[in-house]
């Protein structure tokens, strides 16, 4: 009879422990009132947790709240200090080669499009660069602008004795192919570079501007007129310590499954177009200056930068990769699904 009393007991315990959430770290770098935690982390998390009968919840992490620094976020899901990070790619230099194809200088035309050629790309070309993790999205942001207080620039000449902040390698090369000196930082360094002089101007996306208050310290915003690619753009993704996701229950990691890959890369590129209106409109608001960059003067622009695509060929090519078909492919999806 104690005997079965035990058994009976152990299965309760049993039971009720594998009842318990499983409850997910997730991480990132921007303040908690971003568009990324408040239009998408947050819709992702309560998703799963009403798809999983609340067997998967999640702890958002806003600004670095684990500690570390923006760029040992992607270290930090490897080693399991968080589940779930968000964070680029493009903050460790060199790690992941065969991802910088998205960040060369007027590839994409919207996030939305440019989202989903950054997934196909990642299955095709970018699996093996991330051992240890799953990937749940890699997207692009809206069109990178360009901002700065010295001058308004509307050609490639207004760039030189500016220093300018960029975000990543390939981003850094573009600016020192425009003429300006790159200064890379991540982005929430930026704020204070600029209050301080540090750099003359940055580039970013229009949403990222009023997250930062940007739009506050900025004198002149120069934008490349649509239909032309934009400027530039970064590349993100959401990934999560591999260990971790095998840990799960079948039942959860079709919910982490039906909620991750192509679709979720594009509705969070869509998400990032559809804030830039309202963002821009800060800016304007202050009476900030605006300057179209045309047609004929972005020819200049892709000239000045179009090295930056033929040496990385030539980079990741040496390493083992196939940059041409990379490049070819990135191009070729880009303008596929561009809106």
């Amino acid at each position: 009879m104690q005997k079965t009393l035990i058994a009976l007991a152990c299965a309760s315990a049993s039971l009720a422990a594998s009842a318990d959430p499983v409850i997910l770290k997730v991480a990132h770098f921007w303040p908690a009132t971003a568009l990324s935690q408040q239009k998408v982390l947050e819709p992702w998390c309560a998703k799963i947790a009403q798809e999983s009968n609340n067997t998967l919840q999640c702890q958002i992490y806003p600004s670095m709240q684990l500690g570390g620094t923006p760029p040992q976020l992607i270290q930090q899901a490897i080693d399991g200090v968080a589940d779930i990070v968000w964070t680029l790619p493009g903050y460790t230099a060199g790690r992941f080669p065969s991802m910088e194809v998205m960040e060369l200088p007027f590839l994409t035309k919207d996030a939305e499009g440019g989202s989903r050629a950054a997934w196909e790309i990642y299955q095709k070309y970018g699996q093996k660069d991330f051992a240890g993790l799953k990937a749940l999205a890699f997207h692009v942001h809206d069109r990178g602008q360009i901002h700065n207080n010295k001058r308004p620039i509307t050609k490639v000449a207004d760039f030189k004795g500016l220093k300018m902040r960029a975000p990543t390698r390939l981003t850094n090369k573009m600016i020192a192919a425009l003429g300006a000196t790159p200064v890379a930082m991540p982005m929430p360094q930026t704020p204070d570079a600029v209050s301080k002089g540090v750099v003359d101007g940055y580039v970013l996306p229009w949403e990222v501007v009023p997250t930062m208050k940007l739009h506050e310290m900025t004198k002149y915003h120069s934008e490349i007129s649509p239909p032309q690619p934009g400027l530039y753009t970064t590349l993100f993704t959401i990934a999560m310590n591999q260990a971790k996701y095998d840990s799960l229950t079948p039942e959860q990691k079709k919910v982490i499954d039906a909620n991750s890959g192509v679709d979720f890369s594009a509705a969070i590129g869509k998400a990032w177009d559809e804030s830039a209106p309202a963002a821009r409109k800060q800016a304007q608001d202050r009476g900030n200056q605006f300057n179209t960059i045309g047609a004929a003067e972005v020819e200049g622009f892709q000239k000045a930068t179009a090295r930056v695509a033929t040496d990385w060929v030539k980079e990741v090519t040496a390493k083992g990769y196939d940059g041409k078909a990379m490049l070819h492919d990135a191009q070729t999806l880009s303008a596929q699904y561009a809106k």
